[in-house]
């Protein structure tokens, strides 16, 4: 049995914000605050670059009901950063502050919140506090919209923004088919190399109202036969609406947004490209060939923060996943990441945590299987669909002001 660790923790939130990670942060907070052999609590602003900049607040001083109320609130309401550290072998002036800074507070728990990047930062500090023989407590919280944390068969994040996708797209569907002249309707959906949120579009199909056509960037796009594909639906029923990843490419690789944009020349801290105006572009080449009405649809920041639609499932999840990481840390877990695995208990899903070593998920991604998605690449098989709707299941009960979402209000108390 692991001795007991004592001295203050601290959660960061980083990367792409979500509907529920907030509510891993919950889980992380509420766990920590009730756990007696952890000091203090404190949350990072901004991810890693609060602890580098020395800025953290006290969440001991935080109401409790505020705190409840993070499960209601959308973003990354401690404030995210994408911000790529060097390996520590090769230039380890952050990780020297960041030990300076942990040290200062006596912080010995270390709990860092996001997607594939996150994953490696956090992996890269659990390493380096081992080599510099600094007792501390790394755990990894996934988050990701994007669902391509390896390792786990789903992260929190992706559920809502499935359902919020199916749900607009359903919504568009009804609307973009109620007049008796022809329209042509392009989502776009975002999703750089894995297609889980384009695919998902296609359970509003599978509820009576959605796509006639779905496309995922884990399948090349060939531009002429997307159009032989929506011309041919568009004159046979006077309207198609089509789905499609921000991130489908052609078989060089390159970026269908880059034919007509050059939005994605801009890079992040990571090397990701900023993707845009595929939808746009679609619907006005369709144009072009028809002379129909079109509509180029971008849900962009939406997809990701609209809480008012999240998954009972996904946000029971996200908080139970920072309360398992916050648990297994005191039981002498390190170097980690809680992740989901998927059982089928007489006929129903069910969802058991468990953990993996950061080295194992850092920087790996987890891809749409080619055989949940149709031979001729244009939408997914059931085998999809199948997988996606558990995860959207539930209403969650959403505390209001005046019919408006009630937002938590935190002090963020700055420690000195």
């Amino acid at each position: 049995m692991e001795k007991t660790l004592r001295g203050a923790c601290i959660i960061g939130q980083s990367g792409g914000p979500t509907a529920v990670i907030n509510a891993s942060a919950y889980g992380v907070i509420r766990a920590a605050l009730d756990a007696e052999c952890i000091t203090k609590v404190y949350g990072a602003a901004h991810g890693i670059k609060g602890v580098l900049d020395d800025k953290l607040y006290i969440m001991d001083e935080e109401d409790p009901q505020e705190l409840e109320y993070l499960k209601n609130t959308p973003s990354s309401e401690l404030g995210s950063v994408r911000y790529k550290m060097e390996d520590p072998d090769r230039d380890d002036t952050d990780y020297k502050r960041i030990l300076e800074v942990f040290k200062k507070y006596d912080v010995r728990y270390f709990f860092y919140n996001g997607g594939n990047d996150s994953m490696d930062t956090c992996d890269k500090i659990s390493r380096y506090m081992k080599k510099a023989g600094y007792e501390c407590r790394v755990m990894g919280v996934p988050k990701t919209i994007d669902n391509d944390l390896w390792g786990t068969d789903h992260c929190p994040g992706f559920g809502s923004a499935a359902k919020y996708i199916a749900t607009s797209c359903m919504e568009v569907s009804k609307d973009a088919r109620v007049y008796d002249t022809g329209m042509i309707t392009v989502m776009e959906i975002m999703g750089r190399h894995a297609g889980w949120l384009a695919g998902s579009a296609a359970l509003a199909t599978y509820c009576g109202s959605g796509p006639d056509l779905v496309y995922l960037p884990e399948v090349d796009f060939d531009y002429e036969k997307f159009c032989e594909d929506a011309i041919e639906i568009y004159k046979k029923q006077g309207n198609v609406l089509i789905a499609a990843s921000e991130g489908i490419h052609d078989k060089e690789g390159k970026f269908i947004s880059e034919y007509g944009s050059k939005l994605a020349e801009t890079k992040d801290a990571f090397g990701h490209a900023q993707l845009g105006g595929l939808a746009v572009q679609l619907a006005d080449e369709l144009k072009k060939r028809t002379g129909a009405k079109v509509r180029g649809i971008e849900l962009s920041l939406l997809q990701r923060c609209g809480a008012h639609l999240a998954s009972e499932t996904d946000l029971n999840e996200a908080v139970e996943a920072g309360r398992l990481a916050v648990e297994s840390a005191i039981a002498g877990e390190t170097g980690k990441m809680v992740a989901f695995e998927r059982n089928d208990v007489d006929g129903k899903y069910v969802c058991e945590m468990m953990l993996l070593p950061l080295e194992s998920v850092a920087n790996l991604e987890k891809k749409v299987p080619r055989e949940w998605i149709n031979e001729a690449g244009n939408n997914v098989t059931q085998e999809f669909i199948d997988y996606a709707l558990p995860l959207i299941q539930g209403q969650p009960e959403r505390p209001t002001e005046h019919s408006l979402p009630r937002y938590a209000h935190l002090k963020k108390v700055v420690a000195k």
